[in-house]
């Protein structure tokens, strides 16, 4: 492995995270030791023929991350405090399904939960960071505020008021490091072990796991054609502490939660002292009429607690996402957000600060509409075309994947032996807690090239049906 080997501008992953990783694997194999000197980043970008920026983002991760050890002049070396980890033992490897963790491999075909990493404008991306980080005064050294950036709060509360039709301040807008920290910090101002909480039937299982690892009573409600069924939820628990809802575009079926089912939520909230916790993890991509406004829009009585994320509208490895809160519970969710100390990188928030504020977001979004839309249809067309009647696209108005229900057939075995070939198809019945499952398959469009890809992929798919 050679530091100074052409990095490729041609892969998803960004410059900067590639010349990290290379040096994680330097030090791993033992090319680089405790207290040997690192090449100078003027010296390093020349070499690879990359901006200073790139090498410096590289290296300020490195020392984050208590790799390296910057010794002012005397250059940056590799910090003696450091020990090669023992070799770990080899690993199987593995697809995402329902019950998988993030392992840091590469995307595989028709995976769920990515934006189009070949589309993201990188190289507008690197020059914002490599500003952001050439600009870092005191607030870059000293201890963050636990709620998150001053001006990506700032940016978020404006953005969120314009687009998603919620009135907020940036005090009530925490930024946490990913969407199951805004959980844990809710969890942890607000809910106590043991309390019920309504669960969309079927639902996110990330979101599931994180709920019951966290000690709360999960209660299945089911979700029909017109999103979560209120009146069951009223009927089964009708004192439960909160609900977690995907209103906008619901997870993973798609279909929107209509306004009469909207206010008999919030009502039951206010009645209830409850909360909701609103999941509005895509609803900037919609293909057919306007996006719906957010259902904390509609909030008068403060009763729900918004979530969103960059990950699926930037990429998942900034492992950003946001939490607006009541006003009333702004204090509360300082000092819990204190105690956890769930921070994202300063350099990263204040980049996405940047891209909000520039207009370079609003442009990002109206672009990957127009081509979700496209790669959409590819596939949908692809799959009709190639799985006939063993299955039906259920086409929606928005979000990121497509589902296939099935006519007949198990989509488990179907689902593992699309993995086993490489495909990241997830079966919709491993959604399910309790209910009896449907039968579909989940498969993610946004990654999908070409139509030529689309009908590669299909035919592939098709041949694996069990």
């Amino acid at each position: 492995m050679t530091l100074n080997a052409a990095l490729d501008s041609r892969l998803a992953l960004p410059l900067y995270r590639q010349l990290y990783q290379r040096f994680r694997q330097a030090l791993d194999e033992g090319q680089l030791r405790p207290g040997d000197r690192v090449p100078a980043v003027r010296a390093l970008a020349a070499e690879l023929n990359v901006a200073r920026g790139t090498v410096e983002m590289a290296y300020q991760q490195l020392i984050a991350e208590g790799f390296l050890l910057p010794r002012g002049p005397a250059g940056t070396i590799v910090s003696p405090q450091w020990s090669r980890p023992a070799a770990p033992p080899a690993a199987v490897p593995s697809v995402p399904t329902a019950s998988a963790t993030h392992a840091g491999g590469a995307p595989l075909p028709l995976q769920l939960g990515l934006p189009a990493l070949d589309a993201f404008p990188r190289k507008l991306w690197t020059r914002l960071a490599a500003r952001q980080l050439r600009s870092q005064g005191l607030e870059g050294l000293v201890y963050p505020d636990a709620r998150g950036h001053a001006g990506l709060r700032a940016a978020l509360a404006t953005y969120l008021g314009l687009s998603r039709g919620i009135a907020c301040r940036p005090e009530q807008v925490f930024v946490c490091a990913g969407y199951r920290a805004c959980l844990a910090l809710i969890v942890q101002t607000l809910l106590a072990p043991g309390a019920a909480c309504w669960f969309e039937e079927p639902g996110y299982f990330i979101a599931r796991r994180a709920l019951q690892d966290a000690g709360l009573e999960l209660v299945p409600v089911p979700v029909d054609a017109a999103g979560l069924d209120v009146a069951t939820g009223l009927a089964r628990a009708p004192t439960a502490r909160c609900a977690l809802v995907t209103p906008s575009h619901q997870s993973p079926l798609g279909v929107s939660l209509t306004l009469p089912r909207r206010l008999a939520l919030l009502d039951w909230a206010g009645r209830q002292n409850a909360w909701i916790i609103e999941d509005d993890y895509d609803s900037e991509y919609r293909y057919q009429g306007k996006p719906l406004p957010a259902l904390k829009s509609l909030d008068d009585g403060g009763r729900v607690l918004y979530t969103g994320t960059f990950s699926k509208v930037l990429f998942p490895g900034l492992r950003l996402a946001y939490l607006v809160v009541p006003p009333a519970q702004v204090a509360a969710f300082r000092r819990s957000a204190d105690r956890l100390h769930n921070h994202a990188p300063l350099l990263l928030q204040g980049t996405v600060a940047s891209f909000l504020e520039e207009g370079h977001f609003a442009r990002h979004l109206n672009r990957m509409r127009s081509l979700y839309r496209q790669r959409r249809q590819w596939l949908a067309e692809a799959l009709t075309s190639a799985l006939g009647d063993a299955a039906r696209i259920d086409l929606q108005a928005g979000g990121l994947h497509l589902l296939a229900r099935l006519s007949q057939g198990d989509d488990r075995r179907w689902a593992e032996a699309a993995q086993a070939d490489g495909l990241a198809v997830q079966a919709l019945s491993r959604w399910y807690l309790e209910a009896p499952p449907a039968q579909g398959l989940l498969l993610g469009f946004t990654n999908v090239a070409s139509g030529g890809e689309a009908v590669e992929l299909a035919r592939r798919l098709a041949q694996l049906k069990r």
